[in-house]
């Protein structure tokens, strides 16, 4: 098999693999994990009950990578909030743009459902933490880190810092995906944020 060969293999069977992705995220996110049936999703990506087998061992793992996919993006959206927010933006009020960035990024009815409703069905605590520490745990320690030496946020233990607060974020994404007035539920959890994180600057 010569390597141009290869490498088209290789290129349709990622392309395959994306495919399986995004007709699984537009299912899961209009229908839910539960509703939604591994003959769907191959049916809707236009490939075969094997393929989908070749690149993942069941749906659970194909929700996996799903939901890796959505957190990517919305780690992302909230890291570039804070690139544009930390020039000339008091440290604090950084980290605090960063926290809204995140729970805004989690208001789409689809990405509620995929990260913070079936998230919670699908994987179990420690599955979720692990992921939880690889995207928002890790851009709020950046964001911490750059507060504590600006002396805006008094010197503690930034892993559990950024855990913690990772975590209350979590649970105020999901007060408002379970919130039957949703804009009054993010408003609330927005002022709450405020006066958790003001309790973080030194003391006088």
């Amino acid at each position: 098999m010569t390597v141009t060969t290869q490498s088209a293999k290789g290129i349709r069977a990622e392309a395959t693999r994306r495919a399986l992705i995004a007709s699984a995220r537009e299912l899961f996110g209009s229908k839910g994990f539960a509703g939604t049936s591994v003959d769907e999703v191959v049916r809707h990506a236009g490939v075969t009950k094997g393929a989908l087998y070749h690149h993942f061992r069941d749906k659970d793992h194909l929700f996996r990578a799903v939901l890796e996919e959505v957190k990517l993006e919305v780690t992302t959206a909230a890291a570039d909030r804070y690139f544009e927010a930390a020039e000339g933006t008091e440290p604090l009020q950084t980290v605090h743009l960063t926290c809204l960035a995140v729970i805004d990024a989690h208001l789409d009815p689809a990405v509620q459902r995929i990260t913070v409703l079936d998230a919670r069905a699908v994987l179990d605590a420690s599955a979720r933490r692990e992921l939880e520490a690889r995207y928002e745990v890790a851009l709020l320690r950046g964001a911490f880190r750059s507060a504590m030496r600006a002396g805006t946020v008094a010197r503690q233990p930034i892993v559990p810092l950024a855990h913690i607060v990772a975590g209350a974020l979590t649970e105020a994404c999901a007060l408002i995906a379970e919130a039957d007035d949703k804009e009054t539920a993010r408003a609330e959890v927005g002022d709450v944020l405020t006066r958790l994180l003001d309790g973080l600057r030194p003391r006088a």
